[in-house]
């Protein structure tokens, strides 16, 4: 199931995959991290994707964002409940600074590395 959704999430924004994600997403625009995660949570984003971009009411969009191309062309014209948000609303350097801000989001260690859940 979880397959699907990433198949058919991957072909709503452009063919980018996860894997394909991080190859494609070095192209992205230069942008502040520090100033996304403000970003972030000012806009609401955190409000469906978590304060991490882990998802919840809205999909996981961190960490290992897809491709920028594919992250802008989604929040412009979004494909599902999400609102689209315009460049009146957030302009393209601020996007840039958000999608540096997920960037930023470290791995959550692996589970065989959590002592607790290895008894």
């Amino acid at each position: 199931m979880r397959f699907l959704v990433l198949v058919t999430l991957a072909s709503l924004l452009g063919g980018q995959t996860p894997q394909s994600a991080s190859k494609a997403g070095a192209a992205a625009p230069a942008g502040n991290a520090q100033n996304g995660k403000k970003l972030f949570e000012s806009i609401g984003c955190w409000q469906c994707h978590g304060h991490e971009g882990q998802g919840g009411a809205g999909a996981r969009i961190a960490p290992r964002p897809i491709a920028f191309q594919a992250f802008q062309r989604y929040v412009r014209a979004p494909a599902d409940q999400m609102p689209p948000y315009t460049a009146k609303v957030v302009s393209d350097q601020d996007l840039a600074d958000i999608y540096a801000f997920l960037q930023s989001i470290p791995q959550p260690p692996a589970a065989k590395s959590i002592p607790i859940l290895n008894r």
